[in-house]
Formats: C-alpha cells, sequence, structure tokens
C-alpha cells in the first residue's frame, strides 16, 4: 500500500511520491510558516536531544529579510525554548501550539499557569519515575510525556494523560503527536495562530505556506488550505493529511531555505 496524502478541501487523495513539492522556486509574495521539530531540526530521542545546524540560524534570518518580516515559527515549544535554539535572532514565533506568541519587535504573550496544571505536572513527573524511558518536557503552560525510547509504553502514558486532562475540564486539552501525549492549553491551535498572523502586518496580503511533519500541524494546513496557500507535510508517513503535498525530510527544508536565503 502506498502512503495517501489526502486534501482537506476536495476530500481526495493524492500519493506524495506522485506530488510535486509544494515549497516554491522564490518567497516573493509568500508568507512562510515553520514547524520546528521533524521540519526544521531532525528529530531527536530525547526533547533536550535536538541541535540546531550550523548556519540555520542565519538562513531564517536571511530568508525573514526576504520576506519582508514575514515569517514565523509556529511550534508546539515554548517561547523560552525557541529563544534558546535561536539566540541570536527574533523570530515571530507562536508557541504552545499557538497558546502563547511573540512577535519580532519583542511583544509577547504569555499563557498563565492554572493551579491544577502545576498539580498534573508534578502527578505525571511523579508516575514517570515508575516508567524507564519516558521522558516528560515541562512546557511553563503544558506538559508533555515522550515515549520515543519506551514505545510499549504508549497505551499506559495515554490513559494517564488522559485522566489528568480529563481533571482539568475545559482549561486543557489532551493533544497526540509523534510518540508523545501532551496537556496543553485549550482554545486555539497552530491553524488559529496563522490566521492570527495572516491578519497582521507583514503577513497580511501575502499567500501562506505552511511546513510541519505531525498531527499538530494538521490545522495549520488546514487553515493554509483554506486561505488559498500552500500546504508542506515533511515525512512520507503512512497517515492521511491535510498537506497538500510532501517534502523528505528537514534536510530538504533546510536546503530550501539555505537556497532562497542566498
Amino acid at each position: 500500500m502506498r502512503p495517501q496524502t489526502m486534501q482537506a478541501d476536495t476530500g481526495t487523495t493524492t500519493s506524495p511520491n506522485d506530488a510535486v513539492s509544494g515549497l516554491p522556486a522564490t518567497v516573493d509574495g509568500w508568507a512562510v510558516f515553520l514547524d520546528i521539530d521533524g521540519t526544521l531540526l531532525d528529530i531527536a530521542e530525547t526533547p533536550g536531544a535536538v541541535a540546531v545546524p550550523e548556519g540555520l540560524q542565519a538562513d531564517l534570518a536571511a530568508l525573514s529579510r526576504r520576506t519582508a518580516g514575514a515569517l514565523a515559527l509556529v511550534t508546539g515549544r515554548s517561547l523560552d525554548f525557541v529563544d534558546r535554539a535561536f539566540p541570536a535572532h527574533a523570530f515571530h514565533v507562536a508557541g504552545l501550539h499557538g497558546a502563547e506568541w511573540r512577535d519580532a519587535a519583542g511583544q509577547r504573550f504569555d499563557c498563565p499557569v492554572g493551579p491544577g496544571l502545576e498539580a498534573a505536572k508534578r502527578l505525571v513527573t511523579e508516575k514517570a519515575a515508575d516508567w524507564p524511558g519516558v521522558v516528560v518536557e515541562d512546557k511553563g503552560a503544558a506538559v508533555a510525556a515522550h515515549y520515543r525510547l519506551a514505545p510499549q509504553m504508549e497505551a499506559v502514558v495515554r490513559r494517564f494523560m488522559e485522566g489528568l486532562a480529563e481533571g482539568l475540564g475545559g482549561q486543557c486539552h489532551l493533544q497526540s503527536g509523534k510518540s508523545v501525549v501532551e496537556i496543553r492549553p485549550a482554545g486555539g491551535d497552530k491553524g488559529a495562530a496563522v490566521q492570527r498572523f495572516m491578519s497582521l502586518s507583514p503577513f497580511r496580503d501575502r499567500r501562506p505556506l505552511a511546513v510541519g511533519d505531525d498531527l499538530t500541524d494538521e490545522s495549520m494546513f488546514a487553515a493554509v488550505n483554506r486561505l488559498g496557500g500552500v500546504s508542506v507535510r515533511v515525512g512520507r508517513s503512512m497517515q492521511p493529511s491535510a498537506a497538500s503535498s510532501v517534502v523528505d525530510s528537514p534536510a530538504e527544508v533546510r536546503n530550501w531555505i539555505a537556497k532562497m536565503a542566498r
């Protein structure tokens, strides 16, 4: 069976093996939205082990200039992580799947952390001591349990995180991803973050391009499709996707960024 990519607006499917790469030959007139893990950066065994390749920061800064500032990182990571990963440049950023954001001028909105979430973070951290290979990532206003090193723990981790999320009522949402289950702030997602950026200068009146690799990027793909843009999935997985096209790897995305930067 060949992997399928599903066109969100039409309901038709195409094979990523036949799709034309959605990465454009020029960025003139485009607004660019990029996920980080699995898109800009190679997936690592643990969240703290990701590495930013040499030259990527400078290439992103040059790409931002080429688009007149219409470049944003849209990530499940926190704003603080983005600042640590890319300390030399300030980009527009939507963090925690859109729950927090910052513009290139430094104006930011941080999502408040409720007492219920703080208690949930303590509980999952304590529980993870009995789960060898499961890594808990405290994101501030969100918490994630990564089971990449212990795939046999998926069902156990998922049930526990589901219980914690239910106990938090409507203030939080359970988010699944690649070898991870996360409790994140409710209300809004990456798609809503892209729509917000597109209503603002310098993104307004440009055509959106979104690049991502995971379930959390599907809302971003759908939003960009509705806006008449192009959505690109990184990786030829078997899972259906709203993305209109596909590229093979983060390396291909980085090579495109470097080319556009020049």
